[in-house]
């Protein structure tokens, strides 16, 4: 007997309907009833084989979960290597390559799109900045913090906005009480 392929998948296969000799309708309406006893014989045949072939092919699964067991080969080892079998497949079709291929263009596109951009805005900024209305712009910034300089260190203070900030920050903070809750409540 010729064992069934591995990997060929069949359909379970039904038990054939029984029917009385009255019902059954052979297409040979002259049919002796020694050739319908033949044809019976042969279908009993039949389904004794079926039935053999039921019994091996269980027979050979559970050998095939046995080995797998004694390998090691888990379900989920199976899935895990199917899944990474699948998607090596899937980088070697022709779509993924394409695909592939134009996503990393488009990329390369954009990459050279967004520095052409950030060019452009820094020759703008430049630009901007060398402008007659910019650098009046800057000369009152710069007078404005002079002017603040001034007034908040009194003259000859000296130092930077950023030091005169952080002074004012320092002794701003020194001069807001704070509440500890740690400290335990004084008694009277």
């Amino acid at each position: 007997m010729e064992t069934p392929q591995q990997g060929f998948e069949t359909e379970p296969l039904r038990e054939p309907e029984k029917h009385s000799t009255s019902e059954v309708n052979l297409g040979d309406s002259n049919m002796t009833e020694e050739e319908r006893e033949e044809i019976q014989l042969e279908l009993a045949k039949l389904e004794e084989e079926i039935s053999t072939l039921r019994q091996v092919l269980a027979s050979k699964e559970k050998q095939h979960t046995e080995l797998k067991h004694k390998l090691g080969i888990t379900p989920l080892g199976e899935l895990r290597s199917n899944l990474n079998r699948g998607w090596l497949d899937m980088q070697s079709s022709t779509a993924y390559k394409r695909t592939s291929e134009t996503l990393s263009s488009a990329g390369q596109k954009t990459t050279a799109a967004f520095s052409t951009l950030g060019s452009v805005l820094s020759r703008k900024f430049g630009d901007m900045r060398n402008s007659p209305s910019f650098r009046s712009f800057e000369e009152k910034v710069e007078n404005t913090v002079t002017s603040i300089k001034t007034k908040v260190g009194g003259p000859g203070a000296g130092g930077s906005f950023e030091d005169v900030l952080s002074s004012t920050a320092k002794a701003s903070s020194q001069d807001t009480p704070t509440n500890n809750l740690t400290d335990p409540p004084e008694k009277p």
